[in-house]
């Protein structure tokens, strides 16, 4: 087997990862998009990294709440759209070696992950709007500013794609075996109000070029799919597909990125917190459609996960704790489940994950005579099953419209005391 088939298999096989926002943005605690958002120039912006000092910063810390949510790996910004790099990098002086705090942010954050077994990707951005001869493009802060566009009007982005290329073969030679890189973003097609070209593509990272390099760097590394050329996996962002993903009509690797109340970056105000259930169903259901959930923590100023993550984090780690055995390792069943119910499967275990909790029965179109015994996972105590005569009579009418192949469950009225319900079948 391949190094490549052995990254994709071992993905597979982890199903839940945590990403980690993380930069000058923490500051404001407006988002990750703030500089964009409120058109703020670089001056507007030094404070933040002339006041980046995150003292409380231990990512064991991390590390280890990800790894008891059940997590088993993550991804880090080294440098988004601001273009402050995580690292002391040698081509920029636009690094945390310049900021009160003066240290490395990414070495101790490998090391961290991989004390907890943590598989270790790199997210790294493409767009910088703080680089000289990044062009001023429909994404950028200063777009609409007439004088700053004229000043930048002589701006190379083959001098930034070198750049680009460099920062990346830092990353890719200073920390070790890296699991993953995570690209972001492209947008080819983006134009301005006047129907004038805004966008950024593959020509404009050198695409090609630049994955030849990760690959030969890391032979084993996983890629997405944000170069604006095909990767090894796919990245729906904030949605939960509809089914398995598919590229050309052939399955493909996938890994739906979710955030944990609408914002990337520390948002200190913002309180659309995603219940710790509703978190469950999204892993659940990417696990059904063969992918993974990549859920994202941005952390404070100071370096740590606000205490509402923390929460939300052990909140799904005593679910994965009784559970995992459903969701790590498992992937799609190619039988259909009941309404407001997910399948998966390992094996000759079938799990039934119960979004909703019917009243005594649930029945299973297709299992009659194919499950040797059932249980609730979360404590192992028996299901009673019952084989469906179709002319069986309930009281005062037949039971009706159940097919002949239907298995029924007898489930007890009161609801076991888990975010959500698993029935672990055994098939014969």
């Amino acid at each position: 087997m391949t190094d490549a088939r052995l990254s994709e298999a071992r993905f597979r096989d982890w199903r839940f990862g945590l990403f980690v926002h993380w930069g000058l943005y923490s500051l404001p605690a407006r988002q990750e998009w703030v500089k964009n958002h409120e058109r703020l120039t670089d001056a507007d912006y030094q404070p933040y990294f002339d006041h980046f000092e995150p003292d409380l910063y231990d990512p064991r810390d991390w590390a280890r709440a990800a790894r008891q949510a059940g997590m088993r790996y993550a991804v880090l910004t080294t440098k988004h759209h601001e273009g402050f790099c995580l690292w002391d990098s040698a081509v920029s002086d636009y690094t945390v070696a310049g900021t009160p705090w003066g240290k490395d942010l990414v070495g101790p954050f490998v090391e961290a992950c991989r004390a907890e077994g943590l598989g270790v990707g790199f997210y790294h951005s493409l767009i910088d709007w703080h680089h000289p001869e990044f062009p001023i493009d429909v994404e950028h802060p200063q777009r609409d500013d007439a004088e700053a566009k004229a000043k930048a009007a002589g701006r190379d982005i083959a001098v930034y794609a070198d750049y680009l290329h460099a920062q990346v073969r830092e990353l890719l030679t200073r920390y070790g075996p890296i699991d993953i890189m995570w690209f972001d973003f492209s947008y080819p097609d983006r134009r301005f109000a006047d129907g004038t070209p805004g966008g950024k593509g593959r020509d404009d990272w050198r695409s090609e070029e630049l994955m030849a390099m990760v690959r030969e760097l890391q032979p084993g590394i996983l890629v997405n799919d944000r170069l604006d050329i095909p990767g090894d996996f796919v990245t729906p962002e904030q949605y939960q597909p509809a089914g398995p993903m598919t590229r050309n009509g052939e399955p493909v690797l996938w890994e739906a990125c979710q955030t944990l109340n609408g914002s990337w970056g520390y948002d200190r105000d913002n309180l659309d917190w995603k219940s710790p259930e509703l978190l469950v169903r999204m892993l659940v259901d990417s696990v059904s459609k063969d992918g993974n959930l990549l859920l994202n923590v941005g952390p404070t100023g100071r370096g740590e996960f606000d205490p509402r993550a923390l929460a939300t984090l052990a909140e799904i780690g005593r679910w994965f704790r009784l559970h995992e055995r459903s969701v790590r390792g498992a992937g799609p069943s190619d039988l259909t489940p009941p309404p407001d119910c997910r399948y998966t499967q390992r094996d000759d275990r079938l799990y039934l994950h119960l979004f909703s909790w019917p009243m005594q029965h649930v029945h299973l179109p297709g299992l009659g005579g194919r499950v040797k015994y059932a249980q609730l996972l979360n404590d192992a105590s028996e299901i009673h099953r019952v084989a469906n005569d179709p002319d069986q009579t309930a009281q005062n009418t037949q039971m009706g419209g159940l097919p002949v192949d239907t298995l029924t469950l007898e489930l007890p009225i009161q609801r076991p005391d888990v975010t959500v319900p698993v029935i672990e079948l055994f098939l014969s």
